[in-house]
């Protein structure tokens, strides 16, 4: 392995969340005012902590968001993710394989803690994580695509941002891990290639990352 830590995104890397937290934010944004479709919802907030939301919108409209948006918002999706949110396909056997190699992992993502919890509890991969190896985008108030997030992780696991590899699906996230100084492997599940422009390596299941992970064989 030629990394000494690896730091997953959470919202598309490790839980199917992208389709249905996008669809609901979409509704709600059009909801209050600002007509979004679910693929305007994926362009602009997709890897987005939740204040780029209302900084967009105030800075396209003038307008704020409701007071009460991002709590209403919120209800609808942990409500989605009790009924429909399953596990990236693969990704639970990519955690075993780094844990069987003694490979630390962590997770750090735009979403609130609530979120976070609420979405690993619910697909089972809670426990592989644990309280010490989840930080959140509320931790250092400024969200991807700031280094900010992946700094801070690196910085509480121990390991200098170089050694460190990201695992993202979003634009704002590569941007992130880039600017952090880490490499950084886009996930192409459901987003574009294009998208990710930047990323060291690209991979579109998950059972491909471990070998990327690992770096090129040797002779």
């Amino acid at each position: 392995m030629q990394y000494d830590l690896v730091i997953f995104d959470n919202d598309g890397v490790l839980v199917d969340s992208e389709p249905l937290s996008n669809r609901i934010l979409a509704q709600c944004l059009t909801a209050a005012g600002h007509p979004t479709t679910y693929e305007d919802s994926l362009r602009d907030f997709m890897g987005a902590a939740p204040h780029r939301v209302h900084d967009l919108v105030r800075e396209r409209s003038g307008a704020e968001l409701p007071v009460d948006f991002d709590a209403a918002y919120h209800a609808q999706v942990f409500a989605a993710f009790e009924r429909e949110l399953e596990p990236v396909e693969g990704v639970a056997a990519v955690l075993d394989a780094l844990a069987a190699d003694g490979v630390p992992y962590c997770l750090a993502s735009s979403g609130g803690h609530e979120r976070i919890r609420v979405a690993l509890r619910k697909t089972g991969l809670y426990d592989r994580f644990g309280e010490q190896r989840i930080f959140s985008a509320q931790d250092v108030g400024r969200g991807k695509p700031a280094p900010d997030l992946f700094l801070h992780a690196a910085g509480a696991m121990g390991v200098a941002p170089g050694r460190c590899a990201v695992v993202e699906d979003s634009r704002l996230g590569v941007q992130a891990a880039v600017a952090a100084g880490m490499d950084v492997y886009g996930f192409t599940g459901m987003t574009p290639a294009a998208r990710l422009a930047g990323a060291t390596a690209l991979f579109a299941r998950m059972p491909e990352l471990p070998a990327l992970l690992a770096g090129p064989a040797e002779e």
